[in-house]
C-alpha cells in the first residue's frame, strides 16, 4: 500500500492525446494489472483499444485513474463505495466543470487559430 502522502506527488500529466498503460501506470502510480482490473470496475474508464487491443488513454482517464486512486488508497473507499461517489453528484458536478472548461479552450484555440491565418 502506497503512503497517502504520495498522492500529492504524482508526476505532472504530459500534454499529450494518447497515454500507453505503461505511461499511464508511472503518471499514477499503480501497475498495469492494477489498471486493467479497475476498467472492470469503473464504467468511467474506457481507454481506445488498437492495434492487437493495445490499450491507449487519454488525458481525462489519466484523471479519472487518479481520482479512483484518491478514493482508494487515500480516503480508504472500497471499489464499490468509490464507484458510488465517481457516478455521484460530485461527478457531475466535475463533468459539468470540465465540459465548461473544455468549451473555453475551443473557443481561445480558434481564436488563436484566426490570429495565425492573418
Amino acid at each position: 500500500m502506497l503512503e497517502p502522502s504520495q498522492s500529492n506527488e504524482l508526476p505532472p500529466i504530459p500534454g499529450k492525446r494518447y497515454f500507453t498503460i505503461g505511461e499511464v501506470s508511472e503518471l499514477c502510480e499503480v501497475k498495469p494489472h492494477v489498471l486493467r482490473y479497475w476498467e472492470q470496475e469503473f464504467p468511467q474508464l474506457k481507454p481506445v483499444k488498437r492495434r492487437g487491443n493495445r490499450r491507449y488513454y487519454q488525458r481525462q482517464d489519466v484523471i479519472i485513474i487518479r481520482q479512483i486512486r484518491s478514493l482508494l488508497y487515500d480516503q480508504g473507499f472500497t471499489i464499490g463505495g468509490a464507484r458510488q461517489r465517481l457516478a455521484g453528484e460530485d461527478a457531475k458536478q466535475d463533468q459539468t466543470q470540465f465540459k465548461l472548461l473544455v468549451k473555453q479552450m475551443i473557443v481561445e484555440l480558434e481564436d488563436l487559430l484566426r490570429v495565425l491565418k492573418s
